[in-house]
């Protein structure tokens, strides 16, 4: 490489002096000798030319590569819930492939004319006819699979960011979501258990009996919950029903996962407690939809229809139900 450079720096002078010799032996006109040969102009422009094409690289370099290649982004994870243990006695979960997914799912024989799908916390849930095969729940399945893995991918994204939430430290003065709100929890020693609730300062007073374990406190705290949520969504189910101009048997209590209603053909209506952390439109927007199913028992624009007279901003109430619920902090692991 040295030896190229310093032949570059002289090429110049070189180029120079070769067109300094052409133009002197163009000028003179000596007799020559046939048997001597000579060097014309022309010859010396060639060697020139040569010389010069030498002084470059045999092979251009290739271009410079970079050391490290980022990888190429990894496909978007796909999370999708997986059902709870099954009791002994319960029915087997049956198994589909769909695509690169293997699903598990709950299948449920009803009366009801179609097939029914069902996406909670705890995975999908079918629901057919008896008359239905196997072969043709499975079609169906397939049929609707973009929509089942988005939905149950969607329902374990959220499970997974809720598991990600530091739970609630059940000390004095912790924060605990009510009716929209949150109200203050005090603790103090007491020789029996209690809780008390003033909704003017919004503090929950329990009295913690000595050796009193923390999911003893929890679990105190849970079932004052579920007496709140019994007494609010009792209220409210007489208001819509009565609106609704319909008639429900029974109210009980879930503990679902984030499925927050059911209803039966027989009017047996089933609201998750925890519905009584939010607001009361938001717990309205619920029993208004369970109440709607004794005169629609389907999502059909009927159903939505009827939902609509009694509760017009349904739209607005079903993603704040979402978004709040994804905002809720731990309270009961």
């Amino acid at each position: 490489m040295d030896r190229i450079r310093n032949a570059r720096h002289f090429a110049p002078r070189l180029q120079r002096w070769l067109s300094e010799v052409g133009t002197l032996i163009r000028a003179s006109t000596p007799q020559q000798d046939p048997a001597r040969p000579t060097l014309d102009g022309p010859q010396l422009e060639l060697f020139a030319q040569d010389f010069f094409a030498a002084l470059e690289p045999a092979t251009k370099p290739a271009p410079t590569q970079p050391l490290f290649k980022s990888p190429p982004p990894a496909p978007p994870r796909v999370i999708l819930p997986s059902p709870p243990p099954r009791a002994p006695d319960a029915p087997p979960l049956r198994r589909i492939q769909l695509g690169p997914h293997a699903l598990e799912f709950e299948l449920r024989r009803s009366t009801r004319r179609s097939i029914g799908f069902m996406i909670d916390d705890d995975g999908l849930r079918v629901t057919a006819p008896k008359r239905i095969t196997l072969a043709e729940i499975d079609n169906a399945i397939r049929a609707k699979q973009r929509w089942i893995i988005a939905k149950l991918n969607e329902r374990g994204e959220r499970r997974a960011l809720r598991q990600e939430k530091p739970p609630v430290q059940w000390i004095d003065g912790a924060q605990l979501p009510f009716m929209g709100a949150d109200i203050t929890l005090r603790l103090h020693e007491a020789p029996r258990s209690s809780c008390v609730f003033d909704p003017q300062q919004a503090v929950l007073t329990v009295g913690v009996v000595p050796g009193l374990a923390e999911w003893q406190l929890r679990e105190r705290v849970r079932i004052w919950f579920c007496e709140q949520a019994s007494q609010v969504f009792a209220e409210r189910l007489e208001v819509y029903a009565a609106r609704l101009g319909v008639r429900y048997a029974s109210l009980a209590l879930s503990s679902a996962g984030t499925r927050w209603g059911s209803c039966t053909v027989e009017g047996n209506i089933r609201l998750n407690w925890r519905l009584i952390h939010f607001a009361l439109p938001l717990i309205d927007y619920v029993v208004a939809h369970e109440l709607a199913h004794l005169l629609e028992m389907n999502h059909s624009p009927r159903f939505w229809a009827t939902v609509e007279t009694v509760y017009p901003d349904y739209d607005g109430a079903k993603m704040a139900l979402r978004k709040r619920s994804q905002e809720l902090p731990v309270l009961f692991p």
